[in-house]
C-alpha cells in the first residue's frame, strides 16, 4: 500500500506545524498585528532569517545531499534581491517623480518623465539614462520572472561548463568562488547598470503602499517569507525523499560507482545546482525588501563562506539542520554583533562581541567538523535513537 508523501515524511509535518506556529506567535506579539511586543525592527530581523533559512535549505540540498560544496549560492541570492530591487526602485521613484510634476505649468511628456526617473537613479553615478538591463523594470511580472531566470541562467551555463568537464570537489569550489568574486567586482563599478558600490537603497517603501505602516508591512514579510520557507522545504524534502534522492546521495557518497550504473551523473548535479539557484534566488527577493539596500558588498565571496558554516552548524545532510543552524547562527550572529551582548571586562583587556565574534563563529565551525560532523541536527537523531531503544 502507497503512502502518501507526509505520512512518510512526518518530519515534514513536524516541521510546517512549527513554523506555523512561531508565524502566528511573533504575528500576535508584534507592533503592527499584535500586542505590540516585538519591535518591528525585529519582526523585519525574524523574516530575514527565514529567507536565510530557506537558502540554508537550497545548500544543504546541493552541498549536503549532492556533495557539492558551491561557495557560490550566496551570488545567486543577490542576484535575486537585485531584480526585485530595480523594480521596486523604479517604481517608487517613478510615483515620486511623476506626484512633483503633476503641479507643472506645462504637463510633462513620457520622455521627460523617463529622463528625471533615470536622473533620480542613476545620478549619484553620474548619469540619466536607463542602461539595458533596466528595460523591463517598469514591469512587476517580469521582474519576478527575473529573480529566478536570472539566477537560474547563471546556474545552468557555469554547471554545465564545470560538470561536463568533470570539475569536481575543491576545484569546483574554487571555481565557484571565483565566478562570485568576478560578479561582485563587476557590479562594484559604475557602470555595470546598477549603480556600482552605491547599490540599489530604499528597497523597504514599498510603491503604493505608502499608506501602510512598516510595523504591518514586516508582518506581510514575514509571513510571505515563512510562506516561501515553507514551500521550498517541502520541495526539498520531495526531492530527497523518492528516487532523485537516491541517486544525488549516492552521487556524493561515490560518484564513480552511480556512473558505472549508467546514470548521467552530469545531469543530476547540474539539475540540483540550477534547482537550488533559482530557490536562492527567491530568497534574496524576499530577503532584501526588508534589509532596505542591496549592494555588491552582499555577493562578497565570503557570505558563501558563512553559508557553508550555517548548513554545517546545524548538520549537512538534514534539512531541518539547515534550518537550525541558519536561524540559530543568524540571531546569535544579530545578538553579539548588534552591541547587545556586554563586553567582558578582564582588567587587562576588555573582550568585545563585536570584534571577536566572527572568530568565535570561525572556531565553532572547526570545531563542528571535527567533533560533530553532525551538527545540531545530530542531536534529534541521538534523541529519537536512545526513544527508540527505550521502547525496544
Amino acid at each position: 500500500m502507497n503512502r502518501s508523501f507526509f505520512a512518510r515524511n512526518p518530519s515534514v509535518l513536524m516541521f510546517l506545524a512549527t513554523l506555523g506556529l512561531a508565524t502566528l506567535v511573533i504575528t500576535a506579539a508584534s507592533e503592527g498585528l499584535g500586542l505590540g511586543l516585538i519591535s518591528t525592527s525585529m519582526v523585519k530581523t525574524l523574516g530575514k532569517t527565514l529567507c536565510l533559512a530557506l537558502i540554508a535549505v537550497a545548500m544543504d540540498l546541493v552541498w549536503g545531499y549532492a556533495g557539492i560544496l558551491s561557495l557560490g549560492h550566496f551570488a545567486f541570492f543577490g542576484l535575486g534581491g537585485y531584480m526585485i530591487g530595480m523594480w521596486l526602485m523604479y517604481e517608487r521613484t517613478s510615483q515620486i517623480v511623476t506626484q512633483n510634476l503633476a503641479n507643472a505649468p506645462i504637463p510633462p511628456t513620457a520622455e521627460e518623465i523617463s529622463d528625471a526617473i533615470g536622473s533620480q537613479i542613476f545620478g549619484v553615478v553620474g548619469s540619466a539614462e536607463f542602461p539595458l538591463i533596466w528595460s523591463f523594470a517598469d514591469s512587476l511580472v517580469i521582474q519576478l520572472l527575473l529573480v529566478v531566470a536570472v539566477p537560474g541562467i547563471l546556474a545552468l551555463v557555469f554547471g554545465w561548463l564545470a560538470f561536463r568537464s568533470r570539475v569536481a570537489g575543491v576545484y569546483l569550489s574554487i571555481l565557484t568562488q571565483a565566478m562570485t568574486l568576478a560578479l561582485a567586482l563587476y557590479l562594484f563599478q559604475n557602470d555595470s547598470g546598477l549603480r556600482g558600490n552605491n547599490g540599489l537603497s530604499g528597497l523597504q517603501n514599498i510603491p503604493h503602499l505608502d499608506h501602510v505602516p512598516q510595523s504591518v508591512l514586516s508582518v506581510w514579510f514575514l509571513w510571505a517569507s515563512a510562506l516561501a520557507l515553507a514551500l521550498g522545504y517541502v520541495f526539498a524534502a520531495w526531492i530527497v525523499s523518492g528516487k532523485f534522492g537516491s541517486v544525488i546521495r549516492g552521487i556524493r557518497d561515490n560518484e564513480s560507482r552511480v556512473r558505472f550504473l549508467g546514470y548521467s551523473v552530469e545531469r543530476y548535479k547540474l539539475f540540483i545546482f540550477t534547482v537550488t539557484a533559482m530557490i536562492a534566488g527567491i530568497a534574496g527577493a524576499l530577503y532584501y525588501p526588508q534589509a532596505g539596500i542591496i549592494n555588491p558588498a552582499e555577493l562578497a565571496p565570503v557570505a558563501s563562506i558563512y553559508l557553508a558554516v550555517w548548513v554545517a552548524i546545524g548538520g549537512r545532510g538534514r534539512l531541518y539542520g539547515a534550518v537550525i543552524g541558519a536561524c540559530f547562527v543568524s540571531l546569535i550572529s544579530t545578538w553579539f554583533t548588534g552591541g547587545q551582548a556586554p563586553d567582558i571586562n578582564l582588567g587587562f583587556y576588555t573582550f568585545a562581541w563585536v570584534d571577536w565574534w566572527t572568530i568565535l563563529l570561525g572556531l565553532s565551525f572547526v570545531l563542528v567538523t571535527l567533533f560533530a560532523p553532525k551538527g545540531i541536527g545530530g542531536l534529534f537523531d541521538l534523541i529519537a535513537t536512545r526513544n527508540k531503544e527505550t521502547q525496544e
